[in-house]
């Protein structure tokens, strides 16, 4: 379609969970119902067509953006990226610099790779690159084993997504394990009509595949052993998954009884119950590979089953083998790319209430004023990681939090001079640099790793050097008082396991609003030989108590690049 008409749904999922505006009775088939709206509801959006039917080729992108950046856009949102290509071969990068040097922040998704995939995309010093999350919005339906009639009846909540309103009542439950693998087509087609109990067999997919290849089945009750970690994104039969504990009651009840009976009863939301946030498991990982100086994913936004805005002739969801399903202009998908926009909505927010900020300013306030605690007040955990502490390699910061950011005390501004300055170290050529900047004003005159005035730290060991030898990077960094005239910061060092953390001065004192102080950082470590990763976090806590403004540090092995996957 020679237009600038969305004919996949991406585009238009992504615009409207920046910018959309305000929808009642929004839901995807009755689940997640209510009032939809975007993280900025009153910005505008200019939606730039770059990829079509036919596949997607970098001139385009980078015409888009380019195109973008001269009809004065304030902030770029860009859910995709470019695997595997060095900065100066990458159009996302070279088309951002354009647009930094405009102080246009251009936001970025991390890509899906995750844990132990590519590693991320989009890993550029001048963006903002946005990891996803869970969040605490369950899809569930009601199991309800026994009837009315019986002494005993069970109601568990299971999770499920099944998008018909239906309502499989007083059905046979049965339990053999002939069939409970359910993997079978030829044997559960012999089934009596029923509601089947499946074994957990870590085929959750494959189990709803069989079961929607037949038409003899009622439903189907799916077990794992902790339903909350199962990345559950479709259900095309009438199944819901249960725990390993609540199999149990179920067969319990089921060999009981002379008449064992059950229900399901779906398009259920629950809210609030899950400890939220966490990191999604298919989230790309950092250090970038084409810039690992500098620590991404920066911050992380909620991308899991999202609920935003859809083409109104495109399908949605699948029930048993080739029945699909369009869901009214709404959609429930997954990804960094949902995450993405969350950030630039609430980017655009900042460039309304701040006009005046730069690009890095933005971005800063945003990571510096990230939550790294979940709804349990403990650590927020790596979905992706059987649940350990999630590290700044996952989820950057942490997980944004737009009120916060409104006013954040102090932040790290840039040029693009030091940016360059960063790429001079690079060992690239003139010709490569020039490729990005597409222009020659700028110099290598001081080039350096490690004094790009950025929000994180980062330092790398070769974990085949003896262990003890040790290492000493030196930083320097440069905040803004945005908050009030007078005001003084103490800073807090956490340093990373193993680790020795130093910063000088330890008081900053600022006298007006935006005046700015700089401080030092040495950090000093060496291999333990295991190649584990280990983070740690500076905080300039503010005297009078309003202000905290943290900085992660990351101490990592030089593979670690998409394959290290031990964290402390």
């Amino acid at each position: 379609m020679n237009s600038a008409r969305d004919t996949i749904g991406h585009g238009t999922h992504t615009s409207s969970t920046a910018a959309g505006n305000y929808v009642e009775g929004a839901s995807f088939f009755g689940y997640a119902d209510g009032v939809a709206r975007g993280m900025a509801p009153r910005a505008r959006v200019a939606m730039y067509k770059v990829i079509w039917d036919e596949g997607r080729c970098a001139s385009d992108v980078l015409a888009g953006m380019d195109q973008a950046v001269a009809d004065g856009v304030d902030i770029i949102s860009i859910s995709m990226g470019f695997d595997g290509v060095p900065l100066y071969e990458d159009p996302v990068a070279i088309a951002s610099f354009g647009a930094m040097e405009k102080e246009i922040l251009v936001s970025s998704s991390a890509g899906n790779n995750g844990p132990r995939g590519i590693p991320l995309h989009n890993g550029i010093p001048w963006v903002m690159t946005v990891a996803a999350g869970n969040f605490d919005r369950t899809y569930v339906a009601s199991l309800t084993v026994g009837n009315d009639k019986e002494k005993e009846q069970h109601i568990i909540v299971g999770r499920s997504i099944f998008p018909l309103n239906a309502w499989v009542k007083n059905e046979t439950l049965i339990y053999n394990k002939t069939l409970s693998k359910c993997d079978s087509l030829e044997l559960l087609s012999q089934a009596p009509r029923a509601i089947i109990v499946c074994d957990d067999t870590g085929f959750l997919n494959d189990q709803m595949r069989a079961i929607s290849g037949v038409t003899n089945l009622a439903g189907a009750i799916f077990v794992s052993k902790d339903p909350s970690r199962v990345d559950l994104e479709s259900m095309s039969c009438p199944g819901v998954l249960i725990s390993t504990m609540e199999l149990a009651t179920v067969i319990d009840y089921i060999k009981s009884s002379d008449n064992p009976i059950g229900a399901i009863k779906f398009r259920q939301t629950v809210t609030g119950k899950d400890v939220a946030p966490s990191v999604a498991g298919y989230t790309s990982r950092g250090p970038s590979p084409n810039c690992p100086a500098i620590l991404k994913p920066d911050v992380m936004a909620p991308g899991s089953l999202v609920l935003a805005s859809w083409i109104p002739n495109g399908s949605t969801a699948l029930v048993g083998k080739n029945m699909l399903l369009t869901s009214e202009g709404f959609n429930l998908i997954s990804g960094t790319s949902m995450a993405c926009p969350h950030a630039s909505g609430v980017a655009a927010m900042l460039r309304g209430v701040h006009p005046e900020w730069s690009h890095a300013a933005i971005r800063s306030a945003m990571m510096t004023t990230a939550a790294q605690l979940d709804s349990s007040m403990m650590p927020i955990k790596d979905f992706g990681l059987n649940y350990t502490a999630a590290s700044p390699l996952a989820m950057g910061a942490g997980h944004m939090m737009p009120n916060k950011a409104m006013d954040p005390g102090l932040v790290y501004d840039a040029t693009p001079q030091e940016y360059v300055s960063l790429l001079c170290s690079m060992n690239f050529t003139r010709n490569q640099i020039m490729t990005i900047t597409r222009s020659n004003e700028y110099d290598c005159a001081n080039s350096s790793s490690l004094d790009l005035n950025y929000p994180s730290f980062v330092a790398f060991y070769d974990k085949n050097v003896t262990t003890g030898a040790m290492l000493t990077h030196k930083f320097r960094r440069v905040v803004t008082n945005v908050g009030a005239a007078t005001a003084s910061y103490e800073v807090k060092v956490a340093p990373p396991v193993g680790v020795k953390v130093a910063v000088w001065p330890q008081r900053l004192v600022f006298g007006k609003k935006n005046e700015q102080r700089d401080y030092f950082v040495e950090i000093t470590y060496g291999s333990d030989g295991e190649g584990m990763v280990s983070h740690g976090s500076i905080v300039w806590v503010e005297e009078s108590g309003k202000h905290t403004v943290r900085s992660p540090i990351v101490v990592a092995p030089t593979s670690s690049a998409g394959s290290v996957w031990m964290h402390v």
